[in-house]
């Protein structure tokens, strides 16, 4: 395997213990490049690190480290974009607090294509799920990759819809490269490794830990020149992703929901707070200078309903589209119980209802392009 010193240089720093983002920044500051950061005699550099982490620079465990990393980054497909790079994503030079490197598994080149984040809940509704992935389908056949954290919900029906268009997807990861969170999503991660690209700033081998999924979310936000929350509650990480996006000068859009659902309410407060209502990819797309509307505007719409659906089941005539339980249900119908189960369940089971917490019901609609 071929050395590159320059790159070693990056790594052996970004790897010591005791040196991070910001100290790396002031090291480059008022020393150079990290080759001539290490030239430095171990007592100049205590003029800005701690003896501790001068100690760790040339220890065994982050040789062993450094060399970890360059026999990862020597496979196929591999790649460790340092700041000096020509290829570093150049939004995330407008951000405060830009990573001193990045290991990327994939199309490198998608850092620096337009991209708009899509986030949501993990807990994501069956409509909610179909409209991120239908969103970013529309999204990515304008010239949008579709940016997300590869999160179970939102995230994941993000980034199908992103493969699914010509534009690709990135998902920017919360541990290491080299370890694939949640399990769940393993099989999309591989699709999105060999179509789009996978991105951490964060050493091989860490394990998921909360702190580093905020971190996670300033890349997400900074990749892109928008954010899309598509479903969220208050308290939903994906407020993170839109704050960070509100706060480094993107655009922030949100779909409404119902009124009842504890989903909707996170979009709700960014709409109250200046956040864009969005009802079709064409609501983000003219907001955004130099995208070609999707073709059809149908797949990219938050669906309603079909003219014919209420024909098609007397029940659905009943359902509405806020979620809905069974007794409200048998008022509504004035039906007996053991007709509306058994309705319901054979609404679900063709696809046109899905079964909420809470004992609740709620009308999903045809023509999501899934």
């Amino acid at each position: 395997m071929t050395i590159d010193p320059g790159l070693e240089s990056w790594l052996q720093l970004a790897l010591a213990p005791g040196i991070g983002r910001s100290t790396f920044r002031r090291l480059l500051q008022q020393f150079g490049l990290p080759q001539a950061i290490l030239a430095q005699p171990r007592a100049g550099l205590r003029t800005v690190l701690p003896p501790a982490a001068v100690a760790e620079i040339d220890s065994d465990g982050v040789r062993s480290a450094v060399a970890r990393a360059l026999e990862w980054a020597a496979a196929p497909s591999h790649a460790i974009v340092t700041l000096a790079d020509e290829g570093y994503p150049r939004a995330l030079l407008e951000i405060a607090d830009p990573p001193p490197l990045l290991y990327v598994a994939g199309r490198s080149a998608l850092l620096n294509a337009p991209a708009l984040a899509v986030v949501g809940s993990r807990n994501a509704t069956a409509q909610g799920e179909r409209n991120a992935e239908s969103f970013a389908r529309a999204l990515s056949e304008a010239g949008l990759t579709i940016t997300s954290g590869l999160a179970l919900g939102i995230d994941a029906a993000a980034h199908r819809g992103g493969l699914a268009g010509s534009s690709s997807t990135i998902a920017v990861l919360g541990t290491g490269i080299d370890i694939v969170y949640p399990r769940r999503n393993a099989e999309l991660a591989a699709a999105i490794a060999a179509r789009g690209a996978l991105v951490s700033e964060l050493p091989l081998g860490t394990a998921p830990a909360a702190h580093n999924f905020p971190q996670r979310n300033r890349l997400i936000a900074g990749l892109s020149r928008g954010c899309l929350v598509v479903e969220a509650a208050l308290a939903s990480g994906s407020l993170i992703t839109a704050r960070a996006a509100a706060d480094q000068g993107r655009e922030v859009f949100a779909i409404p929901g119902s009124i009842h659902s504890p989903l909707s309410k996170g979009c709700h407060a960014l709409i109250k707070s200046g956040a864009k209502l969005v009802e079709s990819a064409d609501d983000v797309l003219s907001e955004l200078a130099g995208f070609v509307r999707p073709r059809a505007k149908a797949p990219g719409q938050a669906e309603r309903a079909s003219p014919g659906a209420s024909a098609e089941s007397g029940l659905l005539a009943h359902m509405g589209h806020d979620p809905v339980d069974v007794d409200t249900l048998c008022s509504r119908a004035r039906w007996s119980v053991e007709q509306v189960s058994s309705e319901l369940l054979r609404l679900e089971l063709d696809g046109r209802v899905t079964a909420l917490p809470g004992g609740l019901y709620q009308r999903l609609e045809r023509g999501t392009g899934r």
